[in-house]
């Protein structure tokens, strides 16, 4: 059985998914009604940059949903491949919007839509340079969530993404983080501070949560038999009223990635498919599970060696 995964922030690049473009006038139309829906020359962004502009969170998410969705299409309706036969669909933070609309619950539209919204809530949440993010490497949930709480007077801080075996992200502000760093250094435990300019998946973003809270209720989700897997409890979407919830929630909360990998494959998964640009999902699985199959799609030839 297979699973489609959908990648969140930090897989983009200039160019991406130029190749679908300049072969399917399917996708040309849809980069033309993204366009309009956005009233911003977001194809013009992709293609030529700049990188900076680019890699602003409120551009970041439409774009890197406009090239999962695009890409997923051209399987489907060029390739003639079902990939309604998935187990579940899945998505890492803005990943989990691309799933829900490749499985039919949220249609294009409403969905860039919502993205440009969602981007522009989440880095305006924290005034900038005022909040970061930190990579832990080989380190554990555990051993973090002891080292979080023992440090409870001396800086908050949260884990904002659970990624992999011995790669878990940390958020908070700065002055936090760079205490953090000290006493993460004291234990001989490696961390990386990240390229972002806001603190997501954590208390800061309670700002956020309020805009989305207003604009998710707003949207009209589509009755679909796909199975959906949440970030935030790392299992089975169940009904509408749950999705909207878990979507909110998202904002502040861990995205379970590791978890949401394990419990696929404890539900009979074994072959995933990562739709979209980069492959950091695909390098995320493989350090969960070894023995599992992965399938990056990123141009037509990953698509013609396709096979489930």
């Amino acid at each position: 059985m297979f699973s489609l995964v959908f990648p969140g922030q930090g897989s983009q690049t200039v160019g991406m998914g130029k190749e679908f473009y300049d072969k399917f006038e399917k996708v040309k139309n849809l980069f033309k009604e993204a366009d309009e829906i956005l009233n911003f020359p977001l194809t013009k962004l992709i293609f030529e940059g700049p990188k900076e502009e680019l890699d602003l969170t409120s551009n970041t998410q439409p774009a890197i949903f406009l090239i999962s969705y695009s890409i997923f299409k051209v399987i489907k309706n060029e390739f003639n491949i079902d990939l309604n036969k998935a187990r579940y669909f899945a998505g890492h933070s803005l990943g989990e919007y691309s799933a829900l609309s490749c499985a039919g619950f949220l249609n294009f539209s409403d969905t860039l839509k919502i993205l440009r919204i969602r981007g522009d809530a989440m880095q305006n949440a924290v005034p900038k340079g005022q909040g970061g993010m930190l990579a832990v490497l080989g380190s554990t949930v555990e051993v973090l969530e002891e080292l979080l709480k023992n440090n409870e007077e001396n800086f908050t801080a949260q884990i904002a993404n659970d990624n992999s075996e011995g790669q878990i992200v940390l958020s908070g502000k700065n002055e936090a983080l760079e205490k953090l760093t000290i006493t993460l250094k004291d234990k001989a435990i490696k961390n990386i501070k990240l390229p972002v300019s806001a603190p997501f998946h954590c208390s800061l973003m309670s700002n956020a949560t309020k805009i989305m809270t207003k604009e998710l209720n707003k949207l009209n989700f589509i009755n679909s038999e796909r199975k959906l897997i949440s970030n935030v409890t790392a299992e089975e979407i169940l009904d509408e009223k749950n999705l909207k919830e878990l979507l909110i929630k998202q904002i502040e909360n861990r995205v379970r990635w590791r978890e949401s990998v394990l419990n696929m494959i404890k539900n009979n998964v074994n072959h995933f498919i990562e739709i979209g640009p980069g492959k950091v999902l695909s390098g995320l699985i493989k350090r969960i599970n070894r023995e599992v199959k992965i399938d990056t799609i990123n141009n037509q030839a990953d698509i013609k060696n396709l096979r489930i």
